[in-house]
């Protein structure tokens, strides 16, 4: 009997605990099938949504953000490398110098959701490698269509969302619906639009949430 499960994934391309997150739910997943299956859905989060199109340094941003000295941002760093090295992520620190607005990546993901959760997932996972592990801008059109093209989407589509202002009130709309639902911090993974997992947990957090939540879901979602 298996059991499915909707995960709504909330995050941001340029959100370091969000990569970690999801490599770790991705073994999660990987440990708990057969018996437990999920449909991931990437949501819309901004965690710079006001920045400027030149960008930010990272150490002058973040020690201005969380008011940390430019030696703890580059501890913060190390550790947070360890981690995603641990489950299976890459973090380039000597190639990610700057933080870069991340609405247009949203807009793309909104439109790769409509072609289906496969080509969503393989695209967030893209952009998530070309910013922290390649250290390249996110918001800069060409790095956006190469990702693009690596996974099999079209490219000309893309360019033209890019070039217009399509599904931007569709990915503000999201963004508003998580802000006041309570979400300000990411990653933050809903399942069944009603358990909250905070934070890039570590694979056995995961795991054991889900096969406690498919637990109590299994009697509506079994299959044969």
């Amino acid at each position: 009997m298996t059991a499915h499960l909707k995960i709504d994934f909330v995050s941001d391309v340029s959100c370091p605990w969000c990569a970690i997150g999801l490599t770790a739910l991705e073994s999660a997943l990987a440990r708990v099938a057969p018996d437990v299956t999920a449909q991931l859905h990437f949501q819309p989060f901004e965690l710079n949504p006001q920045m400027a199109p030149e960008g930010e340094d990272t150490i002058e941003h973040l020690t201005r953000k969380y008011g940390i000295s430019a030696e703890q941002a580059r501890t913060n760093a190390e550790a947070i490398r360890q981690r995603g090295a641990a489950v299976g992520f890459t973090f380039g620190l000597d190639k990610r110098k700057r933080i870069w607005n991340t609405f247009d990546a949203h807009r793309l993901l909104h439109w790769a959701e409509l072609e289906g959760e496969a080509p969503q997932k393989a695209l967030k996972k893209r952009l998530l490698q070309a910013y922290f592990t390649d250290g390249e801008n996110p918001s800069d059109h060409d790095v956006l269509l190469r990702a693009v093209a690596d996974v099999g989407l079209d490219t000309a589509r893309a360019r033209a969302i890019l070039e217009s202002d399509e599904y931007a009130e569709e990915t503000r709309q999201r963004e508003r619906m998580y802000t006041e639902a309570g979400i300000h911090s990411v990653p933050a993974v809903i399942i069944n639009d009603q358990h909250l997992i905070s934070g890039g947990q570590p694979v056995e957090v995961f795991e054991r949430a889900l096969r406690q939540i498919a637990g109590a879901a299994a009697p509506q979602t079994q299959t044969a």
